[in-house]
């Protein structure tokens, strides 16, 4: 059976993309900074692993237990809703530190492997706040789209050894837990000045008809992984779909 291995499997996407894989019967590597037996089912095509993208040492130890894998979804990310000004460069750099070097850091891990097979897919999760930047989240859309940039060119790099990568592209998730997370990892402490326009916009994208579901990332990156034809971006959710309709030619 092919395998795979995905980063951020503790909740949201991550976990939605296993269980996606698990049932079509492929043999799926979870990994967590923190690992928990009860979020998936028993499964002797399943092996949970402690994974933090950002230490060199965890990526190592991942990479050695995991062994050959067919493909590689980095899902793990942290989000960040604040301002500029209030926002520390400290949280900037652990910001991008999961988010962008995390993301390079287990590609170039794996790649060896695949190049030396001549096959293999990576997918990156990113995020639609590419397409059409909103306030309160510049430091996090700005790791988004230096992924998106990365991802591009690796996958010119990779296609010289039968190595495809990928972007999926959700929107807004309100039924996952990736908000909360964020707020009790990075805070939100809104400077004065900008508390009414970010209130504001909060309102606005909670009235929102359109939004993303954990299902619909899952079979984007279903796509990504098993369709050799499938486009570099997919936008995952309506939301993400009426977003790329706007975008239009920008996609090109």
């Amino acid at each position: 059976m092919p395998k795979i291995l995905i980063t951020g499997c503790s909740s949201g996407f991550g976990l939605a993309i296993a269980h996606k894989f698990l049932d079509a019967g492929w043999d799926v590597v979870a990994t967590m900074r923190t690992p928990r037996n009860d979020l998936l089912p028993p499964n002797d095509r399943l092996e949970i692993l402690r994974l933090d993208v950002t230490s060199a040492d965890s990526i190592a130890m991942a990479v050695e237990a995991a062994g050959t894998i067919d493909a590689l979804v980095n899902n793990a990310g942290v989000g960040m809703l604040n301002v500029l000004e209030g926002t520390e460069m400290s949280k900037i750099r652990e910001l991008f530190e999961t988010n962008v070097f995390g993301a390079m850091a287990m590609a170039k891990a794996f790649l060896p492997q695949m190049r030396a097979r001549r096959s293999g897919v990576v997918v990156n999760v990113s995020s639609t706040v590419t397409l059409q930047p909103p306030p309160a989240l510049s430091i996090y859309s700005a790791s988004k789209a230096a992924l998106n940039a990365f991802t591009e060119s690796l996958a010119l790099e990779a296609a010289l050894f039968g190595i495809r990568a990928k972007l999926v592209l959700p929107g807004s998730a309100p039924t996952t837990g990736f908000g909360k997370n964020a707020v009790s990892r990075m805070g939100m402490e809104i400077p004065e000045p900008y508390t009414a326009f970010v209130h504001d916009y909060l309102t606005k994208l909670r009235s929102g008809t359109e939004v993303t579901t954990a299902g619909a990332v899952a079979e984007a990156v279903w796509r990504s992984v098993t369709e050799s034809d499938a486009p570099m971006k997919i936008p995952a959710g309506a939301d993400a779909e009426t977003s790329f309709r706007e975008a239009g030619p920008m996609l090109a």
